[in-house]
C-alpha cells in the first residue's frame, strides 16, 4: 500500500481542494463510498494511466479476473511496440491466498522478462494480494536484480479508492521509480511533457505533427504511445502541459518542485482550445521566433479547417446536444461542439471538479444544465425536455440512446475515431453529422404497425398499390373456420368489394390475391 495516500488527497494546485478545510481534504475528491468503484476502482485507474506505455510489460498480481476486467479497456494506440496489449497475470488462486503469492510473482516476472523482452515491467497489486500482505516491493527489487530490467511496483489495490485515486497512485509510481532514472540523448529549448494524454484512437499523432511544424518537441508523454525511456527523460523537459485529468495535477506540481519545470492545463479538443494551448506553450517557452512560427501554423491550420468544416457546419448549425461525460471532456467537448455551431443544452459533471463546472458555466451561460446523476431515465428525460438532436456520451449509454430512438455518439475511451487537434475537429463534425442525419431515425420514429390506422396499413402494405378510385380496405377478424384452415394462426386479412361485384383479398404480405 502506498504510504502517503492521505497526502495525495491534499492537492494544493487544485482550486476545489483548497476551498476545503484540512479535515475535509483527507476524505478525497470524491470521498470513497460503497459502490464508488462501479465507475472504476483504484487498480483500474492505475492501469489506465500506465498501460499505454507500449514497450513495457504490465503484470497484474492477482486473480485472473482482475486482468480480464481491465486489460485493453482503452483504445490507446501504438506506433511501434505492442507488448502493452498482452494481458499478463500471476493468476492467484486459493492456494496462493493461503501460502502467499510472492514466489509465484517472482517466477512470473522472470518468465515475462525472458519471453516478452520488455523495456521494463510494471507490477500491479490487487485487492487480494494487498489483503494477504505480499511484499511486492521486495519481490520487484529481487526480480530487477535478477533480470537487469526496471521492475516497478504499483500499489493501487482496488479497495483503496476510486479510479481518480488510481491515476494519482500511478503518477506517484512514475515519480518514485522511473522519472529521472535515464538521460535523453539530446535536449532542446523546446522540449515539453504531455501529462494525461492517452492517444485514444490515435488522436495524439496529428497533434504531434502540428507541434513538430512549429518546432516544439514532445519529449515525454504520460502515457499515450509512450516508451519507458521517454518517461524516464521527463525531468529534462522545459514545460509540462496537463491535458486531461485533474488527478495528475500532483505529478505536474512535483515535477516543478523537483526539477523546476513550469506547467499549465490545456485541451486539444476544439479549434479555440487547440490554438490557445499552442499559444500558451510558446508564451511559456519564451521564444519570439517560436511564437511567430506558431501563429503562422495556427493561421494555416484554421484556414484549412474552415474550408473542411463548411459543409458540416451548414448541417449541424443550431443542432442541440446533451453531453454526458466526465472530467475535462465536460467542458472541452462543449467548446468543440460550439465551434461547430451546435448548442449544448446539458452536460454531465459527475466527475468534474468545481473549476470544470465554472468553465462549463462560462461556456453555457447562467442557464447551464449540469447533470449530476445520469441514470438512463434521467438522460432520456433531459433529452426529451430540451429537444436535443443527439446524446454524446460514453459507450455504456449507447443502448439507452438507441432504446429512446435518439442519435448517439461515443465520446469516451472505447471509441474508434480521433477527435483531438485540427484534423480531429473534422472527424468530430463528420461523426456528429452521420449520427444525426442517418435515415434510420425517421424510420424508427414512425408509429408501430399496431399504432397505425387501417388506411396507413393498406397504403404502406408491401407490394400493394392503390388504384385511383379503389374502395377503402376494411379490416376484420377471420372467422373461426378461416382460422382453422390456416392452422389456427389467427391472422388478420384485409378484404373489400371492387366495382362490378368482384372481390379481392389482401394476403399476409399485402399483395393482391384472387
Amino acid at each position: 500500500m502506498h504510504a502517503d495516500i492521505p497526502g495525495l488527497f491534499d492537492e494544493p494546485t487544485c482550486g476545489h481542494n483548497r476551498q476545503k478545510d484540512s479535515k475535509e481534504r483527507k476524505k478525497g475528491c470524491p470521498a470513497p463510498k460503497p459502490g464508488a468503484t462501479a465507475g472504476g476502482c483504484a487498480f483500474d485507474g492505475a492501469m489506465i494511466t500506465l498501460v499505454p506505455i507500449t514497450d513495457a510489460a504490465h503484470v497484474v498480481h492477482g486473480p485472473i479476473a482482475c486482468c480480464g476486467n481491465s486489460w485493453d479497456g482503452r483504445g490507446s494506440l501504438s506506433s511501434g511496440p505492442d507488448i502493452y496489449k498482452r494481458g499478463l497475470t500471476t493468476d492467484v488462486g486459493e492456494n496462493d491466498v493461503i501460502m502467499g503469492g510472492e514466489q509465484k510473482l517472482y517466477d512470473t516476472i522472470l518468465e515475462v522478462a525472458a519471453g516478452q523482452a520488455p523495456a521494463a515491467i510494471f507490477v500491479y497489486s490487487t485487492c487480494v494480494t494487498a489483503l494477504i500482505g505480499d511484499d511486492m516491493d521486495a519481490v520487484c527489487r529481487a526480480a530487477a536484480e535478477a533480470t537487469g530490467l526496471p521492475v516497478v511496483p504499483v500499489h493501487a489495490a482496488g479497495f483503496v479508492g476510486t479510479k481518480s485515486l488510481g491515476n494519482r497512485l500511478a503518477g506517484e509510481a512514475l515519480l518514485e521509480h522511473v522519472i529521472g532514472t535515464q538521460e535523453p540523448p539530446a535536449s532542446t529549448p523546446y522540449d515539453i511533457n504531455l501529462i494525461g494524454e492517452y492517444n485514444v484512437a490515435g488522436e495524439l499523432w496529428p497533434v504531434l505533427e502540428v507541434l513538430d511544424r512549429i518546432g516544439i518537441r514532445v519529449v515525454s508523454k504520460v502515457s499515450g504511445d509512450a516508451r519507458f525511456a521517454e518517461i524516464a527523460w521527463a525531468h529534462r523537459s522545459r514545460l509540462t502541459m496537463v491535458v486531461c485529468s485533474k488527478a495528475l495535477l500532483g505529478m505536474a506540481r512535483k515535477l516543478e518542485q523537483r526539477y523546476g519545470i513550469p506547467w499549465f492545463e490545456g485541451s486539444f479538443y476544439g479549434t479555440r482550445d487547440m490554438s490557445q494551448s499552442i499559444r500558451t506553450m510558446v508564451a511559456m517557452l519564451g521564444d519570439p521566433a517560436l511564437a511567430a512560427r506558431a501563429e503562422q501554423v495556427i493561421a494555416e491550420e484554421e484556414a484549412a479547417l474552415r474550408i473542411s468544416l463548411a459543409p458540416y457546419k451548414a448541417s449541424l448549425a443550431g443542432r442541440r446536444a446533451v453531453l454526458y461525460t466526465g472530467g475535462v471532456k465536460s467542458w472541452s467537448i462543449v467548446s468543440a461542439m460550439q465551434d461547430l455551431g451546435m448548442e449544448v443544452v446539458a452536460t454531465g459533471v459527475k466527475k468534474s471538479t468545481e473549476e470544470d463546472k465554472q468553465r462549463i458555466a462560462q461556456l453555457l451561460g447562467p442557464q447551464a444544465r449540469m447533470i449530476e446523476k445520469g441514470s438512463p431515465e434521467e438522460l432520456l428525460r433531459i433529452t426529451a425536455d430540451t429537444g436535443a438532436d443527439i446524446l454524446v456520451a460514453g459507450g455504456r449509454n449507447q443502448y439507452t440512446a438507441l432504446k429512446g430512438r435518439v442519435p448517439f455518439l461515443d465520446i469516451n475511451q472505447e471509441r474508434h475515431h480521433p477527435y483531438a487537434g485540427y484534423s480531429g475537429m473534422v472527424q468530430l463534425a463528420r461523426q456528429l453529422d452521420l449520427a444525426i442525419s442517418s435515415p434510420v431515425w425517421q424510420q424508427v420514429r414512425r408509429p408501430a404497425p399496431w399504432e397505425r390506422s387501417d388506411r396507413e396499413l393498406s397504403d404502406r402494405a408491401p407490394g400493394f398499390v392503390r388504384r385511383p378510385g379503389a374502395p377503402e380496405l376494411q379490416q376484420h377478424k377471420d372467422s373461426q373456420q378461416h382460422k382453422d384452415s390456416q392452422g389456427g394462426s389467427g391472422l388478420t386479412s384485409l378484404t373489400a368489394s371492387a366495382p362490378g361485384g368482384q372481390s379481392f383479398q389482401g394476403g399476409e404480405d399485402g399483395r393482391e390475391v384472387a
